[in-house]
Order: structure tokens, then C-alpha cells, then sequence
């Protein structure tokens, strides 16, 4: 699920970019330290959209780096249980197969796949199909995939999923 959310951030800035394009590089700075990143707590940060304030920055003694604490909006990818999301498979074996919805990994075991499924493992590439091969799910399918749990960590968030649904399966 996507949210936006306010958030605070600190960026450190070197006295060689101390000019009169100040706001700029520490807006840019921002940009380039947040977006893309994973916080346990609100998920992935897909983008900034506003910049709430700037702070006046603080000089660290003995180093003369400038502190400067910001508060700024952004998008954020939380996965919650139970949510249903389009992926792309991204490795298919006996056990399950793995797939990734923008940076979420997500895995999806043998025993999740709908029975009538089977991994053919002489097919190229390997896949999972029914035995008339009416539906097959290999590497790059698009797929739509129910979370069934997620595991947090610091600096990552990782999800188990299910296609025992239905509606789920290949897309299209």
C-alpha cells in the first residue's frame, strides 16, 4: 500500500558546497539519500514530493561540516498483510519461486501454488504449469500475488505470498 507520510531527515554538508546555490545542494542531498531507501518503520521511500522546512544549520565543532535538519513529505510502500500485488517472477525452483513488486522481494512457496500446479524443471526456462499447460508461470510473468506475511528489518522489508486465491496467478 502506498502513503504519504511526513518525515525528518539530517543532511551534512561539506564547506565546499557553501555558496550561493546553498538550498539547492541540500535539497538535492535530500533527494539523493532518501528516495530509494527502506525504513522499517514507514516502508519504502518511493519519492519526495515537498520539502515542509529547512532548518538553520548547525555547525559541528572541529570538523566544520553544517547539519541541517529537514522535514519533508514523501511516498512511501508499506506491504501490509493480506494486500494483493502485481509482480514480476524473478526465479522459479522445486521450492517456490521468488518475485519483486517494485523493491519488495517477495517468496512464494510450493505450498502456496494451487495444487493442480506442478514445477517442470525440463521446460526452458523452469516453470510452474497445470498439466494441460493452460496456465505457466516462468521467469518475467506478471503475476498477482496475496501477502500472507512480512518480515521487517531495518533496512529492508521482505514478504511471503500466496496464489491460493482467487484471481491470483498470471496477469492478463
Amino acid at each position: 500500500m502506498f502513503y504519504h507520510v511526513s518525515l525528518d531527515h539530517e543532511v551534512l554538508l561539506h564547506p565546499c558546497y557553501f555558496g550561493p546555490s546553498l538550498l539547492n545542494v541540500v535539497k538535492q542531498k535530500l533527494f539523493n539519500e532518501v528516495e530509494g531507501t527502506c525504513s522499517g518503520k514507514y516502508g519504502f521511500v518511493i519519492a519526495v514530493t515537498t520539502i515542509d522546512s529547512i532548518g538553520s544549520g548547525q555547525i559541528l565543532p572541529g570538523r566544520g561540516f553544517v547539519n541541517y535538519p529537514i522535514k519533508y513529505k514523501a511516498i512511501v510502500f508499506r506491504p501490509i498483510k493480506g494486500e494483493v500485488i502485481e509482480a514480476i517472477v524473478t526465479q522459479v525452483n522445486k521450492v517456490g519461486m521468488f518475485v519483486e513488486a517494485g523493491p519488495l522481494s517477495c517468496f512464494i512457496s510450493k505450498h502456496s501454488i494451487p495444487g493442480d500446479m506442478e514445477f517442470d524443471p525440463e521446460s526452458t526456462p523452469p516453470c510452474y504449469k497445470t498439466k494441460d499447460e493452460d496456465v505457466v508461470i516462468q521467469v518475467d510473468d506478471e503475476i498477482r500475488v496475496k501477502i500472507i506475511g512480512t518480515r521487517v528489518d531495518a533496512n529492508d522489508i521482505f514478504a511471503i505470498g500466496s496464489l491460493m486465491d482467487d484471481y491470483l496467478g498470471p496477469v492478463g
